[in-house]
């Protein structure tokens, strides 16, 4: 694809832009009186495309977050200590979260003060929107943190103060409203090569500030924040305004390649997962069971026709686990396999006798919308050595897509503070995370013949009982299954289903201190699932630790390390 060229090309750009500088002499950013060979200004290009590049790993799998939160919201599982909500305070992935955003918030104040000096709204608009997007995500992960003495280090400030984090919400509200103006009062600047999410149409960036804009003020919809005066006006202008995302083409994500050098371009759960050397990206049985529709409280007798799409099982339907199956006894050695279709994973909390068992060989991995891995034809494909490879490893890095933003919407709608019909809105939100599938599959180059979801008989069933579902339900029934739906479309960009998790209740997750069956599942071979297998240990987390390196250098940091099972982020219910 085109696009994918392009983004190609770009990253490639800002990998060798210190060695261009070398032999390249550009008369707009370099003085000639100064030292060539040790620039301190990088053009406003190549700042942004950077930008894009590092925004694209926050809350990201491998080294960062997305590991940790797709555990507590339950569509994978771990044997690492998320698998207890049991996250240290020293964990290196939030660490590396925290220290990217602060850096980028460098950048950002780089790219904003050139733009000023430029006359470059466009550029300094989106840099406004980059600082709001990294700043509400910090607030939603970590709550207080640095924010307005955050890049004063010119100014000597080396220990940043914690802001409140109602405080850096209401700035960031502004900031967004600053960056619409910045964008459309500036009718000269092209940024076309530079911009790899929008490739520089400034319709598109507006659109995705409101729709942005809207999410938020969704977020914080139980908060008193939500009811001061200032906020109700913002809320009821962008309201009217109506300028939002109008289909997937909107989609605020970053587009992975399957380059490996000069920079390694691959989606990162799909190296967590099919490129790692020890595999641990579980599927969830829990998240399994509601696409499968044997869960009894939500979607119950109604499966997912996405399931071939997120998940390879590379057991075949009926086929028995070789990597740890006892063909003698029949005991499968397995901590949750489902016979009928090969699915075969770990459940949260197990401490059952197969929980530690080797079943890289037979284990379910992610498939071709969430990693650009492989999808399950039920031919029993190997994840690490068959005639279709391993997948491409190319599906975007996906953040605030239009699918997304439509639950949004439907949500704003059941709770009264938007005017809509919110059935509509939600199967509207459905068919476009179908499509959203089917765009993945076609923009990954696969060479599997993968069936188009859209318009299929499957897709068609499974809303037409959703539907339902939704119709017959009391008001938080319907609350329910549009935050459910909105988890099952969003799988691998877990920042939000956190969020989502945290404020509202939904989806309803595992819990292995039940009084009720946990899981479904039984094969009828005399070698049933325990429900005292599972256990819990910890607490859920609210929130995450600050980093303990932070706290430690720096004087203006909170004295005493939250409790991270208690401290709630301000919006929390």
């Amino acid at each position: 694809m085109e696009i994918n060229r392009k983004n190609s090309a770009y990253i490639k750009l800002i990998t060798i832009f210190f060695l261009s500088i070398l032999t390249i002499s550009c008369d707009d950013y370099l003085d000639v009186n100064e030292d060539i060979d040790n620039p301190t200004i990088a053009p406003n290009g190549q700042l942004l495309s950077n930008i894009q590049v590092t925004t694209a790993t926050i809350g990201d799998f491998r080294l960062w977050s997305g590991n940790i939160l797709q555990v507590y919201t339950h569509q994978l599982t771990a044997r690492e200590d998320e698998d207890q909500y049991n996250v240290k305070p020293d964990d290196l992935r939030p660490r590396n979260d925290w220290d990217n955003i602060y850096t980028l918030l460098t950048d950002i104040e780089s790219l904003a003060s050139q733009s000023i000096a430029s006359g470059e709204g466009f550029y300094l608009g989106i840099s406004k929107l980059y600082k709001a997007y990294l700043m509400s995500t910090a607030v939603d992960l970590w709550g207080d943190v640095p924010f307005s003495e955050a890049t004063q280090l010119e100014a000597g400030i080396i220990s940043p103060s914690f802001d409140k984090q109602q405080d850096i919400y209401m700035e960031v509200l502004k900031i967004i409203d600053e960056a619409k103006t910045d964008i459309t009062s500036d009718e000269n600047t092209s940024i076309d090569d530079a911009d790899l999410i929008y490739g520089g149409d400034k319709n598109k960036w507006l659109r995705f500030a409101n729709s942005f804009q809207l999410k938020l003020y969704n977020q914080i919809r139980l908060s008193e924040l939500f009811n001061t005066p200032e906020v109700q006006d913002g809320f009821r202008s962008l309201l009217a305004e109506d300028n939002f995302y109008t289909d997937n083409g909107d989609d605020f994500e970053f587009k992975h390649t399957g380059a490996i050098s000069p920079r390694d371009e691959r989606n990162n759960l799909w190296r967590d997962s099919y490129n790692a050397g020890q595999f641990t990206t579980y599927a969830s049985p829990w998240f399994y069971e509601i696409l499968i529709g044997t869960n009894p409280t939500i979607h119950t007798s109604n499966p997912d026709p996405r399931l071939p799409y997120y998940f390879l099982s590379q057991l075949k339907d009926g086929e028995f686990p070789r990597d740890q199956g006892d063909e003698d006894t029949m005991n499968p050695n397995a901590d949750y396999w489902d016979k009928a279709t090969g699915f075969i994973s770990i459940r949260f909390g197990s401490v059952g006798p197969a929980r530690d068992a080797a079943i890289d060989g037979d284990a379910t991995y992610p498939g071709i919308f969430p990693c650009g891995g492989l999808y399950d034809d039920n031919t029993g494909l190997s994840a690490k050595t068959n005639g279709q490879g391993n997948g491409t490893a190319i599906a975007p890095r996906r953040m605030f897509t239009y699918d997304e933003f439509l639950y949004v919407q439907a949500e704003l709608m059941q709770v009264g503070l938007m005017i809509g019909d919110p059935g509509t809105q939600l199967e509207k939100a459905i068919m476009a995370s179908m499509s959203k599938v089917d765009k993945v599959v076609s923009e990954s180059q696969t060479s599997q013949n993968v069936p188009v979801l859209s318009g299929s008989t499957g897709v068609t069933d499974f809303i037409t009982k959703i539907m339902e579902e939704f119709n017959s339900g009391d008001n938080e029934k319907k609350l329910e299954v549009i935050m459910t739906q909105k988890w099952v479309a969003t799988f691998a960009d877990p920042i939000d289903q956190y969020n989502d998790l945290r404020r509202t209740g939904y989806p309803v997750i595992a819990n292995p201190l039940s009084s009720t069956q946990e899981y479904q599942l039984d094969n009828g071979d005399g070698f049933p699932l325990r429900d005292s297998d599972t256990t819990l240990n910890g607490s859920f987390q609210l929130s995450f630790f600050w980093p303990q390196s932070e706290l430690n250098s720096n004087r203006n940091s909170p004295t005493v390390q939250k409790n991270a099972t208690e401290y709630k982020i301000f919006w929390d219910n």
